[in-house]
């Protein structure tokens, strides 16, 4: 499951950052700036991330070196985000409609002091590109940007990604607001510390890498195409839980893949390591109203012995 969530998330390595405060949730001003054609969206709580130890072992495993260089630039910044930064959010999303290209833009939420942080940086002689009436500022020699939308609201990545997110926010393109089915998708996790969103091309996507060879069985080429969206939260109080939805739209669709979720399962348990079949034991798989859903919970100190496990090991390599 962790295997499948890392390699088509951009952001799902900060599964690590789920926290035992409140939820993390997008303000209307921070969705506006995300693009309509959004594949992933995750948002967490990150002024808490640093609160379950472990929470931190699996990030220091799975961050993939794209994210690592957002999150250092963010750091270097000019910003504390230890203290400046309450919710972060990642998006990949398509350019247009039909792209086979992705975007990767960031988004920070919190209290910023704007002032303060462009002052540092006309103390640096750095001088904004303008889009409009927005100002791009370099972060370091990331070679990525940043822009302060509002006072709480930042965005930040490469400077393509930043710019359409800009054309999201002033209205040249439709954003994340004018997408109905991801819109959707959000209302049944964001009351989570952390939540994530995929559309059908993410969805589809990520089961494939879910179910390793029982997804290339002729039924699961039947009714891929038939994965409409998903959603999942991760948090780890008292102990780690995940759940995953994932929406089909018809029960054969959502029945059928829960019988091959299940069958991969079984096999993985034939060659699993005593604690890799514990945690395969800990995951259940049901489906009903054209809905599959995947729940996964287990104690912290399971969950490290996990960590250290082959199966673990050769998900994330």
């Amino acid at each position: 499951m962790l295997k499948a969530i890392i390699k088509c998330s951009i952001a799902a390595a900060l599964l690590a950052a789920a926290t035992l405060s409140p939820a993390s949730q997008l303000t209307t001003d921070a969705r506006g700036v995300i693009p309509r054609e959004v594949q992933q969206l995750v948002v967490i709580d990150y002024r808490a991330m640093q609160n379950s130890q472990t929470a931190m072992d699996l990030r220091d495993r799975v961050m993939p070196p794209e994210l690592k260089q957002l999150d250092e630039a963010l750091a270097k910044s000019g910003l504390n985000e230890n203290h400046d930064v309450d919710e972060l959010a990642f998006a990949l999303f398509r350019p247009s409609a039909g792209s086979d290209s992705l975007y990767t833009v960031g988004i920070a939420q919190g209290q910023f002091s704007v002032d303060d942080v462009l002052a540092n940086f006309r103390k640096q002689k750095i001088k904004p590109a303008m889009v409009r009436t927005n100002g791009i500022y370099p972060m370091t020699k990331s070679g990525m940007v940043l822009c302060f939308v509002d006072p709480s609201t930042m965005v930040f990545g490469q400077k393509d990604a930043v710019t359409k997110a800009l054309d999201a926010r002033d209205g040249v393109i439709q954003s994340l607001l004018s997408n109905g089915a991801m819109m959707d998708a959000m209302r049944s996790v964001d009351s989570e510390p952390l939540w994530s969103i995929l559309d059908a091309k993410g969805t589809q996507t990520m089961m494939k890498q879910l179910l390793g060879e029982a997804g290339s069985v002729t039924d699961f080429e039947t009714v891929q195409k038939r994965l409409e969206s998903s959603w999942y939260s991760m948090n780890f109080q008292h102990g780690v839980k995940f759940d995953l939805t994932i929406s089909t739209g018809d029960s054969f669709t959502a029945a059928t893949v829960s019988s091959l979720m299940t069958a991969a399962v079984m096999l993985r348990k034939m060659s699993g390591s005593d604690t890799e079949k514990q945690a395969l034991s800990a995951t259940s798989i049901a489906s009903d109203s054209g809905r599959l859903t995947i729940h996964f919970a287990t104690t912290d100190g399971q969950f490290v012995s996990l960590l250290q496990s082959p199966l673990f090991q050769s998900m994330v390599r």
